[in-house]
């Protein structure tokens, strides 16, 4: 005679809800930790005249702009032993981009530069499609921070006085850099 036994689950509907309630309860103490000790990111506002070099440049704008911060710290430098500004040409033939001609500047929107007035340097571009016109204003102090601007017009021209003002009547647009831990993924706890 053989028999036939038959065992029942033992209450998968209850093991379910255990494993259901454990996981919800680890979900809100991770949501907890999470909303207590998250960092709080201040928007910093930039004016109508500006542009966020983070969120409102091209890539090539990007390039060109990250080029021109570089290549300002050494005409800083070069301004201590002499204070007039280097030609374009000098610093093409020492290789500072974005003033020399190689395959970068190409694809960045073939900017064509010049200095104007021992004040300033102009890059008039060939492709606004890809990149606008940059002028970077030398501050007259050796210690000053780069000044950059630009316009996406193709017809862009610098007006002969050089103040805030002006250029904004132009249609030229500040371009604003602002570095925070986000940015720098420098996390100080």
């Amino acid at each position: 005679m053989s028999r036939v036994q038959v065992v029942r689950p033992a209450g998968a509907g209850h093991e379910t809800l255990y494993v259901l309630l454990i996981s919800l309860f680890i979900l809100s103490v991770a949501a907890a930790v999470v909303a207590l000790r998250g960092e709080k990111h201040d928007e910093i506002s930039i004016e109508a005249h500006q542009l966020d070099a983070r969120r409102n440049l091209s890539a090539a704008e990007q390039g060109v702009y990250a080029d021109l911060r570089v290549a300002f710290e050494e005409i800083q430098l070069r301004r201590e032993e002499d204070p007039a500004l280097l030609e374009v040409a000098v610093l093409a033939e020492e290789g500072f981009p974005p003033f020399v001609k190689d395959a970068s500047s190409a694809s960045r929107g073939e900017h064509q530069w010049q200095l104007l007035s021992d004040q300033a340097y102009l890059g008039l571009s060939q492709a606004t499609s890809v990149a606008g016109s940059f002028l970077l204003l030398v501050p007259t102090a050796h210690d000053g921070a780069a000044d950059v601007w630009l316009q996406r017009k193709a017809d862009a021209y610098v007006p002969a006085d050089l103040s805030p003002a002006a250029l904004i009547a132009a249609g030229w647009q500040q371009i604003a850099a602002h570095y925070d831990a986000g940015v720098t993924r420098q996390h100080r706890h």
